[in-house]
């Protein structure tokens, strides 16, 4: 799903106070631990990553492990701080897809 900028702006505004979910440390970036994000992402549909000080990665390798390996939209990144957004396929968990949808 490509976001136009109105629909990035109400996921920013959403996760204003969320607090990073998961983070990448030394060990960098792995088919498990995406796997990992995927599901955290089909229950909340919008989470914060976080790189830590001792990893080797910067935002740019990890925005486009991202985006090419997955369907996930990177949203936003502020330092090393990412936003993540992938609709919920299960309805109960669509919380923020469904405002977004109707933009």
């Amino acid at each position: 799903m490509k976001l136009r900028g109105k629909q990035k702006r109400y996921l920013r505004s959403q996760a204003n106070r969320m607090k990073p979910l998961f983070s990448i440390g030394k060990n960098g970036l792995n088919e498990t631990w995406l796997e990992q994000v995927t599901d955290a992402l089909h229950r909340r549909e919008l989470i914060k990553v976080n790189i830590q000080q001792n990893s080797d990665l910067e935002v740019e390798d990890v925005q486009e492990y991202i985006e090419s390996n997955s369907n996930i939209n990177v949203v936003q990144t502020i330092g090393k701080t990412l936003l993540l957004f992938l609709p919920a396929s299960k309805e109960k968990f669509q919380i923020y897809s469904v405002e977004v949808r109707n933009m």
